[in-house]
């Protein structure tokens, strides 16, 4: 990363995100105005040859969002790799998160104030490659998300998630597998209290030739897309799996995918940093 642009809906996560940045040893400044990038860039270059740049920039800086295409290609052409990363919610996600906080938002009375900024932000969320939508994340989410994409250090970062399609599929994946054709071990009385952590859930899971069949199918589908990520020069790569509730397939197959992906020689030079994630069991990462 050279220069990260943050920007979004108020609300939406930008400022957790710019702190997450902060403490990865990114050289971070709050609401940058648009035209003063490029000068930005040349005084920190004068000095800091190769560390990462990352701004927010926000609706508030009305005069110059129309612009955003232009400077965007200006620093590009001065030799600078430039990404966006757009963050969102939903409106009722939005109201409700300044109600909590008794804030005013910056564009005035609610919820029109929402539609306004969406309106205004247009021209650099269609520079975003994936806006992230925040609406399910809880700040420490949304901080995690962060270190997983940006704290890399040069390594791919690959990220295996298990979650549950009943609340939402993660905004932050690259790839989305479903396994909720496999059978359900919270039909069981037994099993449903558990999660896919406790073996007698993995058994019950793995012990499916479906599930085998399928697990088989995401490690090569892993094995073949991580080095391909890593060449196109990502920093990371997030593979979630999904079943009903996120409890016990998903977190099943994931821990299993886990292991076979740790077995042997790595599929890939440097090899990645795996790190695994159940968020509906708790937001497990390790």
């Amino acid at each position: 990363m050279d220069l990260l642009v943050i920007s979004g809906l108020s609300g939406g996560g930008k400022s957790t995100a710019l702190h997450a940045l902060e403490d990865l040893g990114v050289y971070c400044v709050d609401n940058v105005p648009l035209v003063l990038l490029p000068q930005l860039m040349e005084s920190v270059r004068r000095t800091e040859d190769d560390r990462p740049v990352a701004v927010v920039v926000d609706a508030r800086d009305t005069a110059y969002l129309e612009r955003f295409a232009e400077i965007h290609q200006q620093l590009t052409d001065a030799g600078h790799s430039v990404d966006v990363l757009f963050f969102e919610a939903a409106t009722d996600v939005l109201v409700r998160r300044y109600s909590e906080t008794r804030r005013r938002h910056p564009m005035g009375d609610l919820p029109e104030a929402i539609d306004r900024e969406r309106e205004l932000l247009g021209p650099i969320r269609e520079k975003s490659e994936r806006p992230i939508d925040t609406s399910t994340l809880t700040g420490r989410q949304l901080r995690q998300l962060m270190r997983d994409r940006f704290g890399s250090g040069g390594t791919l970062r690959l990220v295996l998630t298990s979650f549950g399609f009943r609340n939402g599929v993660p905004s932050e994946a690259d790839i989305v597998l479903d396994a909720r054709f496999l059978d359900n071990p919270f039909e069981r009385e037994d099993l449903r209290p558990l999660s896919g952590l406790h073996e007698p859930v993995a058994d019950y899971v793995l012990g499916q030739q479906d599930a085998q069949t399928l697990l088989g199918h995401i490690e090569s589908l892993v094995r073949f897309a991580a080095p391909r990520s890593a060449a196109e020069g990502r920093s990371y790569l997030t593979v979630a799996v999904g079943c009903t509730g996120g409890q016990h397939r998903s977190v099943a197959l994931v821990e299993a995918l886990k292991r076979s992906l740790s077995k042997g020689e790595a599929f890939m030079e440097p090899a990645p940093r795996l790190v695994v994630r159940h968020r509906d069991v708790g937001g497990t990462a390790r």
